[in-house]
């Protein structure tokens, strides 16, 4: 078991490395605002994030936060004991979204928007008081996947979640070290350690999401053809504009054969 843990671990830290250094998500001097929701993904990224910050070659801060965002039932105090029992800097926020959210959003409808966009501005206020650099989300390799097929079957869009980005406004730059990492690692981690799970009783209790609806459809595809989510992982990484439709990436206008590089044909 210890065998299998050190394996599980060496393989999550090794794609986590390659994300941060592929898209340079962490440099000397950062602070970094790791977003912890109590849900396996983010208490993993804690994780990994506090044992490359003892080992990195370059120094950097990172400080635990956590939106309490008033759910009935929430053990609040759950995450500080266990940031406090493991020595981790922390900061809690607390902000009634979820009274907010139950009052706009019809009974039964998708939450996962307005819920998003509250906690983003959250997060931002408190990043720019507590001078941090950088922000750490946990979404991991399969939430890539799934935000992509999201998008192209309900909204039109070829677009995913970069695994570095920055804001809307420009005042910050989002980071997902477990870009290139699987859910399935990051459950058989949580497992493993024991992480205090905290579900959230928001998006958690709709079932009829539709990224569950995308979910089951990749692990189906997976089961019939194992591999298949690698090969669509590998295609967010190999975009072509000029094999797409859209003028704004790529000038179809003015496309037109160099003169220089056309064949000429004697005539005899």
């Amino acid at each position: 078991m210890e065998t299998d843990l050190k394996k599980l671990k060496k393989r999550i830290m090794r794609g986590v490395g390659k994300a941060i250094q592929d898209f340079n998500m962490i440099e000397e001097g950062d602070k970094l605002m790791v977003c912890v929701s109590g849900g396996k993904d983010s208490y993993a990224m804690l994780d990994i994030l506090l044992e490359l910050q003892r080992k990195a070659p370059v120094s950097f801060e990172l400080v635990a936060v956590n939106l309490d965002q008033g759910q009935p039932g929430f053990p609040s105090e759950t995450l500080p004991r266990y940031f406090e029992e493991n020595d981790i800097p922390y900061r809690i926020l607390n902000e009634d979204t979820y009274s907010i959210v139950k009052r706009v959003i019809p009974e039964g409808k998708t939450t996962c928007s307005l819920c998003s966009r509250m906690r983003r501005g959250i997060l931002y206020t408190a990043a720019d008081e507590m001078g941090i650099t950088k922000i750490a989300l946990g979404h991991h390799r399969d939430d890539l996947i799934e935000t992509l097929f999201l998008n192209m079957f309900y909204n039109g869009k070829l677009k995913a979640m970069p695994p570095k980005l920055l804001s809307d406004n420009g005042n910050h730059v989002v980071i997902r070290p477990l870009a290139y990492v699987r859910e399935a690692d990051l459950e058989a981690y949580a497992a493993v350690r024991q992480f205090p799970i905290i579900p959230c009783d928001l998006c958690g209790s709709q079932e009829n999401l539709k990224r569950k609806e995308v979910k089951r459809m990749i692990r189906a595809w997976e089961e019939q053809d194992p591999g298949r989510s690698d090969v669509i992982f590998a295609a967010l990484t190999n975009i072509k504009p000029s094999h797409l439709a859209d003028p704004s990436l790529f000038d179809f206008k003015n496309l037109k054969p160099d003169p220089v590089d056309r064949p000429t044909f004697a005539v005899v």
